[in-house]
């Protein structure tokens, strides 16, 4: 069996990477990073390191690598050939690798032995493969699309495992957590009798998908957002401040209110799901950075992401929401400077005061304006002890 994945990173390689090689699937990665694709080539095996005591390997081979931005005939040559197609780049990448899965999957039609395939967008969004779908389908004639739609499944997936920030000589080895969580939804395959030992099929994967996103995601940046303001610079000596910890459980409390309410979750499955999460935040071994945990914060205030959206959901159930609107809050005090959205969003802020300087000193000086403006963005934005 074969595989075409994209994404050579640390999820790739450290968890879709991993079990796809547990069920005996050789694997292409494709991968605009050379360093990442030369040594998959010159080695075609790598180790992964379990961030927990012992720290056991786990050691993946029967791996190549194509650089998509040097050799794209050479991914569309092995999409045209394999038995699945995964990503884990980005939700903002997907787009740029759609041109190139659009032709692979129209060059399966010359194929002598036509099998069906499916797309699976491993990503930390709601919807993922249908995003990857819709951006595939932009690239598609009228007659492929009937191809694509016959041939072709798209089925979301939700995928949960820790990476912490890598600190390895070897550009291969990646460590993760032990634990890990990969769900598709089954009814949208186009070739459901290939399952995955390591994966779980589900009929309906949506409450899975923001169970995850509303408790790993949303928890993870609560630590995060809330340490800063606290003056911390991981996640695990953010954690261990009573503040930051009762933070997160009063988050996960409204965001589980919203999920039971939502889905029909067992309560006490869903508070032991919660303390599992706590316990994998706690874990020392995968200590993040909270400016990396942090980052891109405007993406994290989007409509549909994180906060936003189980805040609007739990205000029209009538539930509480009172503690995501309070991290909500601490992300506009993200100051990141090595963060472009971080900037950004500073900048914006800057902005919004220069207009509440203006209004209530009657300056005309914009020097002057900006200046005081600067003054109270830093004020805001100053750890609070």
């Amino acid at each position: 069996m074969k595989a075409v994945h994209f994404g050579a990173g640390n999820i790739g390689r450290g968890f879709i990477g991993e079990t796809l090689a547990a069920n005996d699937f050789s694997i292409d990665f494709v991968d605009v990073n050379q360093t990442l694709i030369s040594a998959l080539n010159e080695r075609h095996e790598y180790d992964i390191e379990l961030a927990a005591p012992g720290q056991e390997k786990i050691h993946v081979e029967n791996v190549d690598g194509i650089n998509n931005g040097e050799e794209p005939e050479k991914v569309v040559a092995a999409i045209a050939t394999t038995d699945l197609v995964t990503t884990a780049i980005g939700p903002k990448i997907l787009q740029f690798i759609a041109p190139l899965i659009a032709d692979g999957l129209v060059a399966r039609k010359h194929n002598d032995n036509l099998t069906k395939v499916d797309v699976i967008a491993c990503e930390n969004m709601i919807g993922g493969s249908a995003h990857l779908k819709e951006e595939v389908y932009k690239h598609l004639a009228d007659e492929d699309r009937a191809f694509v739609d016959e041939y072709v499944g798209f089925p979301n997936a939700a995928v949960d495992r820790i990476v912490p920030l890598q600190k390895h000589d070897d550009p291969l080895m990646v460590s993760v957590e032990p634990f890990k969580e990969w769900v598709v939804d089954e009814s949208q395959m186009a070739r459901p009798e290939l399952k995955l030992t390591g994966v779980d099929y589900a009929p309906d994967l949506e409450p899975f998908i923001e169970r995850k996103l509303f408790s790993v995601n949303t928890g993870h940046a609560t630590v995060a957002y809330t340490g800063q303001t606290l003056g911390y610079e991981t996640i695990g000596d953010a954690i261990k401040d009573e503040r930051v910890l009762n933070q997160l459980k009063g988050v996960l409390k409204e965001t589980g209110d919203l999920l039971i309410d939502k889905w029909g979750f067992k309560r006490a499955d869903h508070e032991a799901y919660q303390n599992k999460i706590i316990n994998r935040f706690e874990n020392p071994y995968i200590s993040d950075t909270i400016a990396r945990v942090g980052r891109t914060p405007i993406r994290k205030l989007g409509f549909d992401e994180r906060f936003i959206r189980p805040i609007r959901e739990a205000k029209e159930r009538g539930l509480g929401y009172a503690k995501l609107l309070e991290t909500v809050g601490k992300i506009y005090q993200f100051d990141v400077p090595t963060d472009d959205e971080s900037v950004k969003l500073q900048q914006m802020l800057q902005d919004k005061f220069a207009e509440v300087v203006t209004a209530t000193t009657d300056l005309k000086d914009q020097d002057l304006v900006a200046e005081i403006a600067g003054k109270l963005v830093a004020e805001f934005s100053a750890p609070r002890k």
